[in-house]
């Protein structure tokens, strides 16, 4: 086997049933009993939790080689979010318990699964400070600048996000109403900190943005 931990877990996954998704499809309900851990080959997901009044929030957008439910995974805790392909997707499925042995047999993929667990976790605590200290407008800046540091692509001096995204999908992310992301979404347009190519975004300078997000 490959001395590379990410090929060693990539290798791992690729043992398993391949699965496919199409876009809005429903991969896990809240509270579902997993039938194993997915590893995501191909494409984006989203976790996300809906309020009593059926309001969702996205709580993270998974990307190629990262593996879903962690709680469940490796805590065995039932995990309360759903999960929905935000593209086509392509997903490996593993016996969890196949999954926690192969950690064991391999502290280094354990290391590496354990650096990826903990920048998520820096990143929504971020998040959360934005969510709590910030207006609309901030919100709105620095949920681009996330989405591009842990899904963006460099390009010249931008940075595109690859993720086919709506106004609603901006607003859930952030917990305003699609109205007001769309009002705000508009602002740093104009201000030519966001492009717009269809349902995809571009963070032109991420400098510009990161102080807007400060305002």
């Amino acid at each position: 086997m490959e001395t590379n931990p990410f090929k060693k877990l990539e290798q791992f996954f690729a043992q398993f049933r391949l699965l496919s998704y199409k876009k809005g499809e429903m991969i896990l309900r809240a509270d579902d009993a997993p039938q194993g851990v997915y590893y995501l080959k191909e494409g984006y997901v989203r976790a996300f939790s809906v309020s009593h009044t059926g309001e969702d929030l996205t709580l993270i957008i998974f990307k190629p080689q990262d593996f879903f439910p962690i709680l469940w995974g490796i805590v065995q805790q039932q995990s309360p979010y759903y999960i929905e392909a935000t593209t086509s997707v392509e997903v490996f499925r593993a016996p969890k318990e196949a999954f926690i042995e192969f950690l064991r047999e391999n502290p280094d993929v354990l290391f590496v699964v354990t650096q990826r667990i903990t920048i998520r976790f820096g990143g929504l605590l971020k998040r959360m400070e934005y969510l709590v200290f910030g207006n609309a407008y901030t919100k709105t800046a620095s949920i681009f600048l996330i989405l591009a540091e842990r899904l963006g692509e460099k390009k010249g001096t931008g940075v595109s996000i690859p993720v086919p995204l709506t106004h609603r999908d901006i607003a859930s992310l952030i917990g305003i109403t699609r109205e007001t992301a769309s009002v705000e979404i508009k602002k740093l347009e104009k201000k030519n900190l966001v492009l717009r190519h269809g349902r995809f975004f571009t963070v032109k300078h991420v400098a510009d943005l990161t102080k807007e997000s400060l305002l």
